[in-house]
């Protein structure tokens, strides 16, 4: 049997079981070869998991020299990606140097499907000094990695593991650029973990860019997400200010495939004032308006979320203005929601009265 184009006759055995007692050793000039083959790589990295401290560096001392095209190999990035796990502080530290010392060799990774993972776990595992050095590589380029399908996740590892001081050219790349950045797929989520991770000087003049876009954002398949981001995660007065955006709107951003998931944010997560407003319009509209609102495919969920969170007496008004429309909601996929959300209250308060059209003369 001649061995496949290109691999050894040590590969070719493996590969058709003809060395059921293989151990690490047994590699000695072929760990690189062994790392770039799907069955290989798996035997490489499950042996290094109970490798002793000599059967390691064996290895690593073989993928050193080649560590720049293993990280850049659909297989051979498992086993360098190894090495960032269980390595000793000087293996990881290595490694690391190969990658910071060539020029273009960080931005060529993170742009890169299988570098961009290499990239991400030696920044959970190396010092601080050392990422902030693979940090800096990026300066100049952030936003293009930010709007790369592989960029955009070594940007936010970054944020998510970087000392925030160390970040600032990255705030400073977003000037200007934070609702485009907003509306991208991918740029949506960095925005999030600026938001989530940085210091309230590096988020501010993040966040008076949102502001100044609110309207458009709210209503972006994308920009939508930010949004609630700061709903859930942000401070009291940022989120104050977005529900004062959506005051006035209720009825029609809640029709809306993206908004409609603002407004049960605002909802949910606005003071206890706030959210009285918000459910006060909400009663106030004519009765043909909250009929439109609680069969319609998106804003029958901001009626049930009010629902949910509104205080007794709010809730016994919103009752009260929907139980005319009982019939007729069943008659709707999205009324028949509604209805169960009322009968899970009535049966919880059974003063309210029954479920179905109020008695004659009843005041509503």
């Amino acid at each position: 049997d001649k061995p496949a184009a290109g691999r050894s006759r040590l590969l070719e055995d493996f590969r058709n079981n003809r060395f059921p007692n293989l151990q690490l050793r047994d590699l000695a000039n072929h760990i690189v070869e062994f790392s770039q083959d799907q069955h290989g790589s798996r035997f490489v990295q499950q042996k290094l998991e109970r490798a002793t401290v000599q059967e390691k560096q064996m290895v690593f001392n073989e993928i050193i020299g080649a560590a720049y095209s293993l990280m850049t190999d659909v297989f051979g990035n498992y086993v360098i990606q190894k090495f960032f796990e269980p390595g000793t502080t000087e293996q990881k530290t290595t490694l690391a140097q190969k990658v910071v010392q060539v020029r273009g060799h960080v931005l060529n990774l993170a742009l890169q499907m299988y570098g961009c993972r290499v990239i991400q776990k030696a920044l959970e595992s190396i010092p601080p000094e050392q990422q902030q050095e693979v940090v800096r590589k990026l300066d100049g380029h952030v936003l293009k990695c930010v709007k790369d399908q592989n960029g955009n996740h070594v940007v936010q590892k970054c944020i998510e593991c970087v000392e925030p001081s160390a970040l600032q050219f990255i705030i400073n790349a977003f000037a200007g650029q934070v609702y485009a950045l907003s509306t991208h797929p991918y740029g949506c989520s960095v925005i999030q973990r600026i938001l989530e991770h940085c210091t309230p000087e590096q988020t501010a003049p993040v966040l008076n860019e949102l502001h100044a876009h609110t309207d458009q954002l709210i209503t972006d398949q994308y920009g939508n997400y930010v949004v609630q981001h700061v709903l859930e995660h942000g401070a009291g007065e940022d989120r104050s200010r977005l529900v004062a955006a959506v005051r006035g709107k209720v009825l029609q951003l809640s029709q809306h495939k993206f908004a409609s998931n603002v407004v049960e944010k605002c909802v949910t997560h606005a003071t206890r004032n706030e959210r009285a407003l918000l459910i006060d319009e909400l009663c106030g509209f004519n009765d043909n308006a909250l009929h439109v609102m609680m069969k319609d495919q998106f804003a029958n969920y901001v009626v049930q979320k009010m629902i949910d969170v509104a205080e007794p007496t709010q809730r016994k008004v919103l009752m009260h203005k929907i139980r005319p429309h009982i019939g007729s909601l069943r008659k709707y996929t999205y009324g028949k929601h509604i209805i169960a959300k009322l009968e899970k209250f009535f049966m919880k308060a059974p003063e309210l009265g029954p479920i179905g059209p109020p008695p004659p003369g009843a005041v509503l």
